[in-house]
């Protein structure tokens, strides 16, 4: 079974912004590039020729990649959670309950998923500690120094 990829409404349609820019666009330039360098002579020793095959490598498995995951995509939607728990798409703010810092996340796709950003998924630990609870519940998360807890403070559809 191939893997499904979580995305928002709104990645997707970036995807597939990006697919047909590749494909539309980009694809032509670097085909282009690569007749220019052709024009210049002996390929053996033509670094334009090279760098230009290497960028078409780069696009066409860019495309497949982006193929890939459009075709096995799954837009995760707010509709499976009720109002007041966390779910995929919301921003929520929740509370260490060791040291007192509050930090506001996303709830994104897999594919979106940046903790630097604030952006997770259901696929990180903390994600799926979560996923589902509501104001005021303790969420207990495993992490490399021991087991975090944190408690959800609030939760903005």
């Amino acid at each position: 079974m191939a893997k499904e990829f979580k995305l928002t409404q709104e990645s997707l349609d970036k995807l597939k912004d990006e697919l047909e820019y590749l494909k539309t666009v980009r694809e032509k330039e670097v085909a282009e590039q690569i007749k220019e360098a052709r024009s210049f002579g002996d390929l053996s020793e033509n670094s334009e020729y090279d760098e230009a095959k290497n960028e078409q490598g780069k696009v066409y498995s860019r495309i497949a990649e982006l193929e890939n995951i459009l075709a096995h995509a799954v837009v995760i939607n707010e509709d499976l959670y009720a109002a007041d728990e966390v779910s995929p798409g919301c921003r929520f703010v929740v509370e260490d309950l060791e040291f007192g810092d509050q930090e506001e996340y996303h709830f994104v796709g897999s594919q979106e998923a940046d903790p630097m950003e604030g952006k997770i998924s259901d696929e990180s630990p903390f994600g799926k500690a979560v996923l589902g609870k509501k104001v005021g519940e303790v969420v207990e998360v495993e992490a490399p120094a021991g087991v975090v807890q944190y408690k959800v403070i609030e939760i903005k559809k």
